[in-house]
């Protein structure tokens, strides 16, 4: 919030203290002037003097030696300016992380302020009354409702090409759309027999496990030609250089420390938001690793009587760039705003 407060020269300046690790006024200032901002040293000072007021960056050295840092309290927080990152082609980005990094398991605490569970927590207590107030077969209704969406919309963020109304024949009739092909419809059923489910088992994802990970993982693989099991090879992302671990025991090691930190979380929320996020990021199966942590998400929250999400109104560049800035920056930022807006939208538009 204090960032969005910022004019868009002092939100440069920012941009530029933090790309660059550390910077002097004179670095600041010739910044600025790149990007055609006409600005004095004073008027530098200025700005720099607010990021310091409120807390965004620190001043180090003394004289001609000083220089500003960032200030933050969680790394894995930051805010990046999402049109000017990705202004670059990702040959071109200076990245923090262009190696799976262990560290980031670390700063994945206090994701969420108080003021943002407060709020979160009030609009599931809405979805909570409303479960309880409607007749059985209205929510199972919305359910399916959800199912189709959710379907439709995690499908379409891997390159499939159905649309939502073809997305909900297939699921409600079970007729295949003509001119797709085979694999689409197996993609989209794959989701609804996974989502279904987690909402038979909702209790059973109240602690989650490795081999809990690769169930829905299996269905939601299953007669796409993906192998089953950790991935024993390299995998490889588009529009990023960032390089997952390519070894079977290291994705293992990892995915476990990813299982103890979910489960010690104590925030339902926070809970989906760290699954969302770890499993995309350790990238532990040949494929189908996206889609595995949306439905984790899901089962995460459902466990814990919260709203599950349909990602229906996300869009699908914005959901690859929080990706890719939690891979290359290990910043959760963009992908916890996307989580918030999405969890909003959910409560708001089902179950009505």
């Amino acid at each position: 919030m204090r960032e969005k407060e910022l004019s868009k020269r002092q939100q440069n300046i920012l941009y530029f203290i933090r790309s660059q690790k550390k910077a002097t006024n004179s670095e600041i200032k010739k910044y600025l002037e790149k990007k055609d901002f006409k600005v004095s040293r004073i008027t530098v000072v200025r700005d720099i003097k607010v990021l310091l007021t409120k807390n965004l960056i620190e001043r180090h050295g003394q004289g001609r030696s000083v220089y500003y840092e960032e200030k933050i309290k969680n790394k894995v927080l930051r805010h990046f300016e999402v049109d000017d990152y990705f202004k670059l082609e990702a040959d071109k980005r200076k990245i923090s992380f262009e190696n799976f990094n262990f560290k980031v398991f670390e700063n994945l605490k206090n994701i969420f302020t108080r003021e943002e569970i407060r709020e979160l927590k009030e609009l599931n207590n809405n979805y909570q009354q409303k479960i309880k107030s409607l007749p059985s077969a209205i929510v199972q209704k919305e359910f399916e409702r959800l199912i189709i969406d959710l379907s439709w919309k995690s499908s379409q963020i891997e390159g499939n090409t159905y649309s939502l109304i073809d997305t909900e024949i297939l699921i409600k009739q079970n007729q295949e759309a003509a001119g797709h092909k085979k694999e689409e419809a197996i993609m989209i059923l794959n989701h609804k027999k996974a989502l279904n489910y987690i909402l038979d088992n909702r209790k059973y994802f109240q602690k989650l496990t490795l081999r809990k990970i690769q169930e829905i993982h299996h269905l939601l693989a299953q007669d796409l030609g993906i192998s089953k099991g950790i991935r024993k090879g390299l995998v490889g992302i588009v529009g990023t250089k960032y390089k997952p671990l390519d070894n079977q025991f290291k994705i293992t090691e990892a995915l476990e420390k990813a299982t103890k930190i979910i489960n010690k979380e104590k925030e339902p929320l926070a809970k989906a938001l760290i699954a969302l996020s770890l499993l995309s990021y350790i990238q532990p199966f040949e494929d189908g690793n996206k889609r595995t942590s949306r439905m984790l998400s899901n089962a995460l929250l459902l466990a814990d009587d919260f709203c599950p999400l349909s990602f229906r109104s996300i869009e699908e560049s914005e959901y690859k760039k929080a990706m890719i800035l939690f891979y290359e920056q290990n910043s959760i930022s963009f992908l916890k705003e996307l989580f918030i807006e999405q969890f909003k939208f959910a409560v708001n538009n089902y179950f009505l």
